[in-house]
């Protein structure tokens, strides 16, 4: 059932549930990925792995966003980067949207938690595309 095809194997759009996105490398429960049908950073909104976090990467091999889900593997918090947000009138960077959708709970401060996520996978993914 739903968009993602979860019954069928595929999407609304016809895709085959998996394809939407490209593996770059993995360390531990974090899976960095690049959005297959264009340049943009797209993060998914779903997992099928309990415990996964996803680094998006966008076409310039940069951490684009942080995704988080919950005992579902719904989408429930998104950590951004790169990019300003405003939160409380001050544009931010990084900043932190909560909700499935994007924003429907609020823009938020990165908390000292998804601080110390985010230098972790940034110095994961530095160390992996400076190996290559």
């Amino acid at each position: 059932m739903g968009g993602r095809g979860a019954s069928s194997g595929l999407s609304d759009k016809g895709k085959k549930y998996g394809s939407e996105y490209t593996t770059l490398h993995q360390s531990g429960n974090i899976k960095f990925v690049r959005y297959n049908d264009s340049g943009s950073a797209k993060p998914p909104m779903e997992t099928m792995t309990n415990g996964r976090v996803y680094a998006t990467v966008n076409a310039k091999n940069e951490i684009k966003n942080i995704t988080y889900y919950d005992k579902h593997d719904k989408r429930y918090k998104q950590v951004d980067m790169g990019h300003t947000h405003a939160v409380k009138g001050v544009q931010t960077d990084p900043h932190t949207h909560k909700g499935y959708k994007h924003d429907e709970k609020g823009t938020f401060n990165v908390s000292k938690k998804e601080a110390n996520m985010i230098e972790r996978v940034l110095k994961t993914w530095y160390h992996h595309i400076n190996r290559e």
